[in-house]
């Protein structure tokens, strides 16, 4: 098989829509990158959907939420904000913010986005195409 027709690359990952108590939605910028996300992040091998996230909203938000704070809103596929021919296969979850919280780890940036906010060019394929419509029909 040569370069050309080689597969994309797929990244496991478990993302979380957080919201304040004005429901905003929390969204994320990584280091040296430029599109803002979920925060979530990559399970490890053999980590379930829900373990990946609370690790990773630990380690990127010094956030520690119940597994049971968390509702599931499906598996969604879409191609990686911020790498070449790599798609993502993410576990979304959502929950509400218990307090502020501040970037940590790899996040540089935390910017939150109201319902009535007109996009910005800068969200992640994942957000924008999917990820939104699911939770405020009317901007799509």
């Amino acid at each position: 098989m040569n370069a050309l027709s080689m597969p994309p690359t797929l990244l496991t990952i478990a993302a979380a829509c957080l919201f304040d108590n004005h429901g905003h939605l929390l969204l994320v910028r990584k280091r040296n990158t430029h599109a803002f996300m979920l925060p979530g992040g990559k399970a490890e091998a053999g980590e379930a959907p829900l373990a990946a996230l609370t690790r990773e909203l630990s380690e990127e938000l010094n956030l520690s939420l119940p597994e049971d704070a968390f509702s599931y809103l499906g598996e969604f596929h879409a191609a990686a904000a911020n790498e070449a021919d790599t798609w993502i296969k993410a576990s979304l979850f959502k929950a509400d913010l218990p307090h502020p919280v501040s970037p940590a780890a790899e996040l540089e940036e935390l910017r939150w986005l109201a319902p009535t906010d007109p996009l910005p060019a800068t969200l992640a394929p994942l957000l924008r195409e999917q990820v939104l419509p699911l939770i405020w029909p009317a901007k799509g």
